[in-house]
């Protein structure tokens, strides 16, 4: 009898060697810019430019310019808040968690991941930085500095105030768990650099030397970093929700919201990777890198915490019926067959329909409907926390009180002005850091190479 046990499909493809490897990633940072990276890089500069003048003019005008009325005093600027810091959920996860359980496909996309979650976080820093009005004289009110502005003491007891304290925290180890993975190939881009190229290349790796005892410490330092950065993927968005869920507002105070926003966050962040990824692939030439291996595994992870997402909307539908409190059934009444009416079905379609798509290997598997759906679930995941902020606030207990929120130019202005920031930095990254982490790479090179068949499966004969 004859036993044969499969072997998953290789996640490097073109039987490369460690020099192709090299050549492949660093020739990326060496060459000139390419024509479509400039074209790229303007459209960008443009978005930031049109979105900086929003920018101005609200600083100097005031949020007045903004949407916002008395009813309704949160809304497109909290909800950008909340999607940037999902956005950058998903690098985290791949770095550190899928790190810890020895994932090997990750190491393809995770410094991407990586850092697309840096850019998303200062995003989202911009628009509570906004909301305060004149952040120059108040933003520093909400860090824990000394007493010394009288009777007045930082509110430890508000929710905002742990926004600070865990985006502060989150941001920080990212930041050096991005830069760590990358000094080793700062080193392999720096012996081959000439002139300015070297200098700065080789400031940039710290004196990266490949000795053994240095290999152990980075690997030590990376799984210590990793340990510290899982934590934060699960608390940030939860704090992020108490944001709502401590309040005393209908349809915000629930019990679900940090479980069900970490999984949104999960969601729309594993989108974004993918959305940038397939650009990234395409234009960079890494298909050899980044397969339709990766891409399928990202698809599954986005179709389970889609499904998530919808059985936690289904569960906050069914609490405010069960709950027997009117206004809680009026909140969820008011979602889905209100003014908003559109939105929340936006939201269902792009994040409970779309992502069951996924259950089809036909299109988890093809690059133009990863791509669409990727973008289809960021959209739809916009809309969610449109939905939640808005429509739990525009009518409340009072009819009298009842107001609809419309965005001014400046509120898409400011909006604009993140996207045009985020790709700006993405492009630049993109362009002078190596987008994959050659020093990963190679170390599953090996094993994971093109073999023959019978190399590929493990097979044992067993006589009787």
């Amino acid at each position: 009898m004859q036993v044969v046990s499969p072997v998953r499909g290789s996640l490097i493809t073109g039987k490369k060697t460690y020099h192709q490897v090299t050549d492949d990633i660093c020739s990326r940072v060496e060459e000139k810019p390419s024509k479509s990276w400039m074209i790229a890089m303007a459209c960008s500069l443009g978005a930031l430019s049109l979105g900086g003048y929003a920018l101005i003019v609200t600083l100097w005008e005031g949020i007045g310019m903004w949407g916002l009325n008395k009813t309704v005093g949160w809304a497109w600027d909290i909800t950008n808040f909340v999607w940037w810091i999902g956005i950058g959920h998903a690098g985290t996860l791949i770095s550190a968690i899928l790190l810890l359980f020895r994932q090997k496909w990750r190491m393809s996309i995770n410094r991407a991941a990586e850092a697309m979650t840096i850019f998303a976080v200062i995003c989202a820093a911009v628009f509570p930085i906004m909301h305060m009005g004149r952040p120059w004289l108040g933003f520093y009110w909400a860090l824990p500095l000394p007493n010394t502005f009288g009777s007045l003491w930082i509110n430890f007891h508000s929710p905002l105030l742990w926004d600070v304290f865990a985006i502060s925290t989150y941001f920080t180890v990212s930041l050096v768990f991005w830069y760590l993975g990358m000094i080793p190939d700062f080193a392999t881009i720096r012996d081959r650099a000439k002139g300015v190229s070297k200098i700065i290349y080789g400031a940039l790796s710290f004196g990266w030397d490949g000795a053994a005892k240095t290999w152990s410490r980075y690997e030590t330092v990376s799984l210590i970093l990793a340990g510290l950065a899982t934590p934060l993927v699960l608390s940030v968005h939860t704090i992020v929700s108490m944001d709502f869920a401590t309040s005393v507002i209908p349809g915000w105070h629930t019990t679900i919201f940090p479980p069900y926003f970490v999984a949104g966050a999960i969601f729309s962040g594993f989108a974004m990777v993918m959305t940038l990824m397939l650009v990234t692939r395409k234009v960079y030439k890494l298909e050899d890198y980044i397969t339709i291996k990766h891409i399928e595994l990202m698809n599954i992870i986005i179709m389970v915490t889609g499904s998530i997402v919808g059985v936690a909307y289904i569960t906050e539908l069914f609490m405010a019926w069960y709950s027997g409190v009117e206004y809680e059934q009026y909140a969820f009444f008011n979602r889905t067959a209100g003014p908003y009416w559109w939105a929340y079905a936006i939201m269902m379609t792009c994040n409970v329909i779309s992502p069951q798509l996924f259950w089809f290997k036909k299109i988890r598997t093809s690059i133009a409907a990863s791509f669409i759906l990727s973008i289809v679930v960021n959209i739809g995941m916009w809309f969610e926390r449109f939905v939640i902020i808005v429509t739990s606030l525009h009518r409340d207990y009072l009819p009298s009180s009842w107001a609809m929120f419309h965005p001014t130019v400046y509120d898409m202005g400011i909006y604009l002005f993140t996207f045009g920031f985020f790709f700006t930095a993405f492009f630049l990254f993109a362009k002078f850091f190596p987008v994959i982490n050659m020093a990963e790479i190679k170390a599953i090179l090996k094993s994971d190479s093109d073999t023959t068949p019978a190399e590929k499966s493990v097979t044992q004969n067993i006589n009787q």
